[in-house]
């Protein structure tokens, strides 16, 4: 069952698509047969997320939404948290992570990801200083 990781450099909060690389490894991986891919990132302060691809407005306010949902530990309104030693943004990564999916199975047919039209995979990474992120794939067929 082929496996690979790939690895993507973040520059801050945002969300990052990286369809073409997961779509390449599909090609090869699953030779135009089917079965299912498994998409998993290995950090617990960043997330994976199938979403719009064509208007990027869309990651504009995702990024809004979650920013309000969770604001940084520095906000009188997170004042509970406890876990601050990497800095004021740190544990809210944690929970936007919590509230969203690290592990991703993806579907394949006929060697391809059975994505709709406008969707992409991205990596929505929750920290401000960039982050060098270690994604894996595994294609079972």
């Amino acid at each position: 069952m082929p496996q690979t990781v790939i690895t993507l450099s973040t520059h801050g909060q945002g969300l990052y698509e990286f369809t073409d690389q997961v779509a390449e490894f599909v090609r090869t991986a699953a030779a135009g047969g089917e079965g299912l891919l498994t998409v998993f990132v290995r950090h617990t302060s960043c997330s994976l997320l199938i979403q719009e691809n064509a208007d990027p407005d869309v990651k504009t306010d995702l990024k809004a939404f979650f920013s309000r949902l969770v604001p940084p530990s520095s906000d009188s309104s997170m004042r509970w948290i406890v876990h601050t030693m990497e800095g004021p943004d740190d544990m809210p990564a944690h929970i936007k992570a919590a509230l969203m999916q690290v592990s991703i199975g993806i579907p394949v047919m006929n060697g391809r990801l059975a994505f709709g039209t406008w969707q992409g995979i991205y990596l929505f990474e929750h920290r401000d200083r960039p982050h060098r992120r270690e994604i894996l794939l595994h294609f079972s067929g």
